[in-house]
C-alpha cells in the first residue's frame, strides 16, 4: 500500500474512548494547521461509528470554528440526536486543548429507488496525460522559503490532477470557474463509510480558492488571510474514491472579506455523485504576515 495512503487509513480510524467518544490523530497536510478536510473526514466517521450498519450519510454540514493543532489529537463527540426510521441524524464535535474547533451535523439514510435526474457532467478533458498537482509543487518549492517548502512539496493521499493549473506564484485574473480530477493513490478497503470520509477529505482541496480567481490572489500570498469557514457535502450516487472523479468547482460571490463556492462531482462515467458548498475568508492585509 502507498504509505500515504496507509496515513490516510490510520487518520480515519478513530480509536474509541468512550460510547460515542472517539481520539483522531492529526498530521501536517497543507501547513501549520490542521487539514479541514482530515477533520471532516474524521467527524464523518465518528458519527458513522454511532449508526447501523447499512445505512450510508447522505448530507454533512458543519462550521470551523478554531484552527487546529497538527501536533496534538483531536477527540470527537458524537451527540445521537435522532433515530428514525428513514434518517438518522448526529451531531459531532471536534476538540482540542478543551474547546470546540469544528462542530458538524450528519444525516444517514437507507437506500431507495425515487425520482432520478441530475446535471450533465461538463465536457472537459480526461485525466489521463495531465500532470498531477504533487508534480506542479516540486517544479515550484524553490521559490518558497525553505522552512516552509517542506509542507508544500510533500505528496498527499489524494492525487489531482488540475486541468488548466493555476500558478500560486504568479496569478492572473480569471473567471471563477475551474475543474479537477482526483482520487485516493492507492486502492481503498471495500468500505462506503470510508469512501465517503475520504471524499470529504478531497472536497476540501482547491475548492475555497475558487473565489480568488477573479481577483488574482492565491494563499501563497503573505499579505492574505484565508481560512475556510463551514462545509457541507451531499451524497447522491455510490462511487468509489479510488477511481478517478472530476470536481468542477465555481465561485458565484465574493463581498465582505467572504468567498462563496460551490462543486459537483461526478465519475468518470459521467454520474453526479456528490454536491459541495463552502464559504472562506480571503481578507487583505495592509502589512504583509513573515514567513
Amino acid at each position: 500500500m502507498h504509505p500515504v495512503i496507509a496515513e490516510l487509513l490510520t487518520l480515519l480510524q478513530l480509536e474509541d474512548l468512550e460510547v460515542n467518544l472517539f481520539r483522531g490523530q492529526s498530521r501536517n497536510i497543507v501547513g501549520k494547521n490542521v487539514f479541514g478536510g482530515q477533520v471532516l473526514g474524521q467527524c464523518l466517521m465518528a458519527a458513522g461509528r454511532t449508526v447501523e450498519k447499512g445505512r450510508l450519510a447522505h448530507s454533512l454540514h458543519g462550521y470551523f470554528l478554531r484552527a487546529g493543532d497538527t501536533t496534538a489529537p483531536i477527540i470527537y463527540e458524537v451527540d445521537r440526536i435522532r433515530d428514525g426510521k428513514s434518517f438518522i441524524n448526529r451531531q459531532v464535535t471536534a476538540i482540542q486543548h478543551g474547546q470546540p474547533i469544528f462542530v458538524c451535523s450528519a444525516s444517514f439514510a437507507n437506500e431507495e429507488e425515487g425520482l432520478d435526474h441530475q446535471a450533465p457532467m461538463p465536457k472537459v478533458e480526461g485525466p489521463e496525460g495531465l500532470p498531477n498537482e504533487f508534480e506542479l509543487r516540486q517544479q515550484l518549492a524553490s521559490l518558497l522559503p525553505e522552512k516552509i517548502r517542506s509542507s508544500f512539496v510533500q505528496e498527499r493521499p489524494i492525487e489531482i490532477r488540475p486541468i488548466n493549473p493555476v500558478n500560486p506564484f504568479a496569478p492572473t485574473k480569471q473567471e471563477p470557474h475551474r475543474y479537477h480530477w482526483m482520487r485516493a493513490q492507492d486502492k481503498l478497503p471495500d468500505d462506503p463509510l470510508l469512501h465517503q470520509a475520504a471524499l470529504v477529505f478531497a472536497s476540501d482541496f482547491a475548492l475555497m480558492g475558487t473565489a480568488m480567481l477573479p481577483h488574482a490572489v492565491t494563499f501563497m500570498q503573505s499579505n492574505l488571510q484565508a481560512a475556510s469557514l463551514d462545509h457541507s457535502i451531499w451524497f447522491h450516487r455510490p462511487f468509489r474514491m479510488d477511481e478517478w472523479l472530476l470536481y468542477e468547482m465555481d465561485a458565484p460571490n465574493a463581498n465582505a472579506g467572504r468567498g462563496l463556492n460551490f462543486g459537483r462531482i461526478y465519475s468518470q462515467d459521467g454520474r453526479l455523485v456528490a454536491s459541495t458548498a463552502q464559504e472562506g475568508l480571503m481578507r487583505l492585509r495592509e502589512v504583509p504576515e513573515k514567513y
